[in-house]
This record gives structure tokens, sequence and C-alpha cells, in this order.
């Protein structure tokens, strides 16, 4: 008997996050990584590479970012390598450049959802940009099994993808964070 697309999309996941997380509790708060100006709901795009680009330019029109062209030319050449469409209706399109000082993270809820070519088949609600420097592989590393593990909490999921606004998206956070 084969298991649902769900189910194998949860292995991989939880596989996923078993092998980026260290056995320390993870204290990284995404909510210290994101500002309410870095959260559109909903985004314009409709497409993959357009949520993308819309992602990138909300972090360059809030100051965190200081090349636009290299953050989004990072995070496109990640995508190439492999999708980030981790299941779950998540993605966590990310990249290294020199264009952040630290780990800068956007989110974005589309309209309707959009196909990533996610790990489990199903179209992307929730997309969590990343970008980092080079030399700090180990918060984007600990930035990308948060968000997975909280989108993996059914009640997180159900309240962010009902978000009306970036203020509700920060709100949620701020409320599974603690």
């Amino acid at each position: 008997m084969q298991a649902g697309p769900r189910k194998v999309a949860h292995e991989v996941i939880v596989g996923t996050i078993s092998t980026l997380v260290t056995p320390e509790p993870l204290d990284m708060k995404l909510s210290n990584l994101i500002l309410p100006d870095c959260i559109r709901v909903p985004l314009v795009s409709d497409n993959k590479i357009g949520a993308i680009t819309e992602l990138v330019d909300l972090l360059n029109s809030c100051g965190r970012i200081t090349d636009r062209g290299a953050v989004l030319g990072a995070v496109l050449a990640r995508e190439e390598t492999r999708s980030t469409g981790i299941g779950f209706g998540l993605a966590v399109p990310h990249g290294k450049t020199t264009a952040c000082s630290g780990l800068v993270m956007a989110l974005g809820i589309p309209s309707s959802p959009i196909e990533f070519a996610s790990s489990d088949g199903e179209p992307v609600e929730l997309i969590a940009l990343l970008a980092s420097p080079p030399d700090q592989t180990g918060p984007h590393i600990q930035a990308l099994a948060r968000i997975s593990r909280l989108m993996l909490v059914g009640k997180f999921r159900k309240e962010v993808l009902a978000a009306k606004s970036a203020d509700d998206v920060y709100t949620i956070l701020l409320k599974h964070e603690e």
C-alpha cells in the first residue's frame, strides 16, 4: 500500500529538518528576523518567479538588502538547482549573497496557490524567502528548519493561511513562537 502525497511530504520535511538541526533546542525566533513591512498579503504575483521577485523587491524597499539584483540572482540560481517547494503548501526560496549583512526574510501569501514544483506535488500557499551572507550558514539553516517546523503545526498553518493582512501574519507568528 502506498502512502499518500501529504504523508510522504510530511516524512520528507521531518527527515530534512532532523538532518539540519542539531540536538540542541532551536531558539531562533522568526519574528526577530522579519518586520511586518516585509510581509505581503496577498502577493500580486501568480507564478513562482513573479512571487520570488516580489518578495525580493519587498526586502529591497524595506532597506534589508543592498543589491536587489544580487539577491534575486542568488535566489533564482538556487531555485534552478532544485525547487524549494518543500510540501504542506510551503516554499522557502533562499540564497546566499553579500548583498545583506545578516539573515533576512520576507513572507508572502498568494491570493491563490502557486505551482512551485513542490516535493508533494501540491501548489504553494505560503512563501518564506530567505537571504543571508555566504559565511552565515548556521542561522540560514536554523531559519529553514524553524519555518518548516511551524508549517507542520496544523493550527499555525490554518491561521496563517487565513490571515488577511501582514499584521495578522506577524501576530500569528508571535503567538506560535511563545
